[in-house]
């Protein structure tokens, strides 16, 4: 069970408990080590990239927020949109991740530009295997607010 003074915290998911932790270098017994984290390359719809650290066990849409890379994320990881859609521009690392879930396929298949390797990135969790990974913006979500959709009057 998680204790008082560090990050570990229990999310719950469709009825199931998740436990996740969020440690500090300077937490507990950490003797300072540094955070281990992987590299990921975001390229936006422009195509530019951005190459950022991100520590392991968090998901790419928490890595794109603390960077300000434009992923939107509307309903805030609970696999209730489409928003996050990323695309893993390498095969191989798409084949290291596990399966995505009934609830993030339904999810995608909302997406727009839906491909082979398309992920939710609320889903996608920074692992030791997925150093290096790139993902690849959509250019456009289905969330009109955000895409510059204006309502015609009637």
């Amino acid at each position: 069970m998680p204790t008082a003074n560090n990050n570990n915290k229990w999310q719950s998911f469709q009825g199931r408990k998740l436990f996740y932790s969020t440690t500090n270098a300077t937490d507990g017994d950490s003797n300072n080590k540094p955070e281990a984290k992987i590299s990921v390359t975001f390229v936006d719809k422009d195509g530019e990239e951005k190459l950022v650290k991100v520590p392991i066990g968090m998901s790419m849409l928490e890595a794109a927020h603390e960077n300000d890379i434009e992923l939107e994320g509307a309903c805030e990881g609970s696999l209730a949109c489409s928003t996050c859609h990323v695309i893993v521009t390498d095969v191989n690392y798409y084949n290291k991740m596990e399966d995505p879930v009934d609830e993030e396929n339904d999810m995608l298949d909302l997406a727009f530009g839906l491909t082979e390797t398309s992920r939710l990135g609320c889903q996608v969790i920074a692992s030791p295997e997925l150093d290096g990974i790139s993902l690849a913006l959509p250019s456009a979500t289905r969330n009109f607010a955000v895409d510059g959709y204006v309502a015609k009057s009637h």
